[in-house]
């Protein structure tokens, strides 16, 4: 056994050699431990189990679940069963035991037993035994089939959180756990199931199945022995936390220590911090960043009112080792974005409405704990890319109040770089969710379009928009995107199966090897020199992590940026307004967005035009998954720059037009070929102080890059991202 600092890797005995497994890239998996399974009259007993082998799995579960959340690996549970209609239940299924000649299958699924209907969702027996049952933030996968990935979205669970190996548990051995081994080792997934946290209705069938999974050197995985895995996990543990803070009283009450990052404000938490200590020391900071910044906010809720919030949060959840994801973790909101009884006002007050309800983004991350704080500045109608096109103020970057802050969601990034919220709920269209991160150093992801609800959210441009997200670091935005995403029937722009998923790549050099494609060198010309210089260090940083460049054919993206404002696809913004709303109302526009609005109704495009650009667009998608096509040629990220430049707040309003139009060099492309993308810091330049002036004059201004990806790949994006965010970044010194 060992245990490798460096890579966080842990190798166990096992057959048909050592099963090593990277801690942050592995999850328990535990099969179908349902009272149907294990409970007298239950359905395994009724098909002829013998309950008192399965049963004696339950303890070794038991101890290996709670070790593997104390070292907090991910946990994901599975439960077969159908839906209440049984429409997702193939007939074979029922009718075959059940034609049976002998007696023994007297009833089958759907039939009514001791515990409810047998193995349908919603019953008693339907659920996981008390001894398992998981906590908030393990994910449960109901499964109609024997095998875990049959019609259910693990894979996608999984690829999100990088997941590459499999600590498999559960019953029964020869049916559900077996029949998931496989299904994994053909999606590329390294398991090893665990011989004591496992069992089935017949001994020697057990035995079997076990010996199949390792037969030929690792046919299908690996084997191991429950305390061989106990004992290099405590092991671990012991190293990670060499002073276990329940071996000695806590402190009371527990110091905050400012962090915002939601996993140091989960780790505050579960050590007995208050989320009333958090919000009440957070308020005064907001308080004191106004005097800095008074144009972040629009609607910032009174400090008693968050207060309250949080000490309602301590009702809802009083088990501290049982919270969910976001518990006590602040964030805030973009005006577009409808809060129940908040105005929602996109920055045109004439447009705006107290709403009843809230957006379903918004409910979801309320659910899970977070505190919501207020509402937060942007472009007028999510039009804009600076940031300078607001009623209520022009933000400034957090690193230079000479500099912008970029938008259209400007107060989101602000709020999350000046450290007044743990992330934020944005949108994206053309970029508002990557440029003002950028600016702000922090992190903006762009999930791929109608895999987050964006009902509830005032559109832009509603066939391109989407929501996005703001936080510290790509892990932040990957625990926010793993909360919100999810199918909304009521969304029409909702996509509901995802395509065929990609092997996954667990071990070998292609476990930490991906291809990338940049723009071309004209393309990239339209960077300021520094910016230039700091993408070039980016894109040979990404070589040193297993990076291949792959010379790509840029024209489908450059082709579909043009498609966004110089086709007919502006004219979806005056469609998101009410009719007659332009002549009635022009007077409250802000005077840039009018002059946009006045350039689009003045082109008179036709319907001729529009279709033209549809079928474009179609084209230009097909040749843009050809470049992201498997095999060597094909890339797995397109990587740009953020912005090419960082405007000062004069460039933009002398010269509002232009200037808006040179950020989306490398945006605009974003949401019209269906792709994803995450903005992450690359790299600093600091100005040298003016000789005429004093030492303050000297500036440190961000840059970033962006990571984009094909159509729900999400995930692979998310996780080259981070890989990235680990490494050094350099500061350039440029001169005035």
């Amino acid at each position: 056994m060992a245990h490798n600092k460096l890579s966080l890797s842990v190798t166990i005995d096992a057959k048909p050699y050592a099963f090593s497994f990277p801690l942050r890239h592995t999850a328990l998996l535990v099969i179908d431990m349902q009272r149907d399974f294990l409970l007298a009259g239950g359905f395994g007993e009724i098909q002829g189990g013998r309950l008192g082998d399965v049963q004696a799995s339950i303890g070794p579960t038991k101890q290996l679940l709670e070790l593997c959340r104390a070292v907090n690996m991910h946990v994901f549970h599975t439960r077969e069963g159908h839906r209440s209609d049984m429409s997702d239940c193939p007939s074979s299924k029922t009718e075959r035991q059940g034609a049976a000649p002998n007696l023994q299958h007297i009833k089958t699924i759907g039939h009514e037993g001791s515990m409810g209907r047998l193995l349908i969702r919603g019953e008693y027996g339907h659920d996981i035994v008390s001894e398992l049952k998981p906590l908030r933030n393990e994910v449960v996968v109901d499964k109609p089939g024997k095998g875990a990935f049959w019609r259910t979205n693990l894979h996608e669970k999984l690829q999100s959180r990088a997941i590459t190996h499999l600590v498999v548990a559960g019953v029964t051995t020869e049916c559900c756990f077996a029949t998931t081994i496989r299904e994994a080792n053909d999606r590329g997934f390294e398991c090893c199931g665990i011989v004591e946290a496992t069992a089935g209705y017949n001994p020697a069938f057990k035995v079997s199945s076990l010996d199949m999974i390792h037969w030929s050197q690792g046919l299908f995985g690996f084997v191991a022995h429950f305390q061989a895995l106990i004992d290099e996990l405590l092991s671990y543990k012991s190293r990670a936390t060499p002073n276990d803070p329940n071996s000695t009283p806590p402190q009371t009450p527990p110091i905050w220590d400012g962090v915002l990052d939601i996993k140091a404000l989960n780790s505050s938490y579960c050590a007995g911090l208050s989320p009333v200590t958090v919000i009440d020391q957070l308020y005064d900071r907001i308080q004191a960043y106004e005097k800095v910044d008074s144009a972040v906010w629009i609607h910032l809720l009174p400090r008693e009112h968050i207060i309250a919030a949080a000490k309602e949060l301590l009702l809802r959840f009083p088990d501290r080792n049982d919270l969910p994801p976001l518990f006590g973790v602040p964030f805030s909101v973009k005006d577009s974005i409808d809060v129940a009884g908040v105005p929602t006002t996109t920055a045109c007050p004439p447009l705006a409405k107290i709403p009843a309800t809230s957006a379903i983004v918004f409910q979801k991350v309320i659910e899970q704990g977070a505190i919501f704080l207020g509402k937060v500045n942007l472009d007028q109608l999510a039009t804009g890319l600076t940031g300078c096109r607001s009623p209520y103020g022009i933000p400034r970057s957090v690193f230079s109040q000479e500099h912008i802050s970029g938008g259209s969601s400007s107060g989101n990034a602000v709020s999350v770089g000046a450290n007044l919220a743990s992330f934020s709920l944005a949108t994206d269209t053309a970029g508002s969710g990557r440029v003002p991160a950028s600016f702000n150093g922090v992190v903006g992801f762009k999930p791929t379009r109608g895999t987050v609800s964006f009902q509830g959210v005032t559109p832009a441009c509603l066939s391109l928009d989407c929501c996005s997200f703001m936080a510290r670091t790509v892990e932040d935005v990957r625990s926010i995107w793993q909360v919100c995403e999810g199918y909304d029937e009521n969304d029409r722009y909702a996509k509901s199966t995802p395509p065929i998923a990609s092997h996954v790549n667990s071990i070998g050099k292609k476990a930490t090897s991906f291809n990338f494609g940049i723009p071309p060198p004209d393309v990239l010309a339209a960077c300021s020199v520094i910016y230039r210089k700091l993408f070039n260090e980016a894109v040979q940083g990404l070589q040193r992590i297993g990076g291949q460049l792959v010379d790509i054919d840029y024209s489908p993206f450059d082709n579909a940026g043009k498609l966004l404002y110089d086709g007919t696809f502006v004219s979806e913004r005056l469609a998101s307004l009410p009719d007659r709303w332009m002549e009635d109302n022009s007077q409250h526009l802000h005077p840039v967005i009018l002059d946009i609005f006045k350039g689009v109704i003045g082109r008179r495009s036709t319907a001729v035009e529009a279709y033209r650009d549809l079928q474009a667009k179609a084209l230009y998608v097909r040749h843009a998954e050809k470049v992201f096509a498997a095999g060597p040629k094909g890339i797995d990220v397109l990587v740009v720059p953020s912005a090419p430049t960082h405007w000062t707040v004069d460039e933009v309003l002398s010269n509002p037009i232009t200037t808006n139009s040179v950020l989306g060099t490398f945006t605009h492309f974003g949401n019209v070929l269906d792709m994803n993308g995450v903005a992450v810091p690359a790299g600093s330049y600091v100005r040298e102080a003016n000789p005429t002036c004093d030492e303050s004059s000297e500036q440190r201004l961000p840059f970033g890059i962006t990571f984009l990806g094909r159509s729900r790949s999400d995930g692979v994006v998310l996780e080259i991202a981070r890989r990235f965010e680990e490494l050094p970044k350099k500061t350039e010194i440029i001169s005035f």
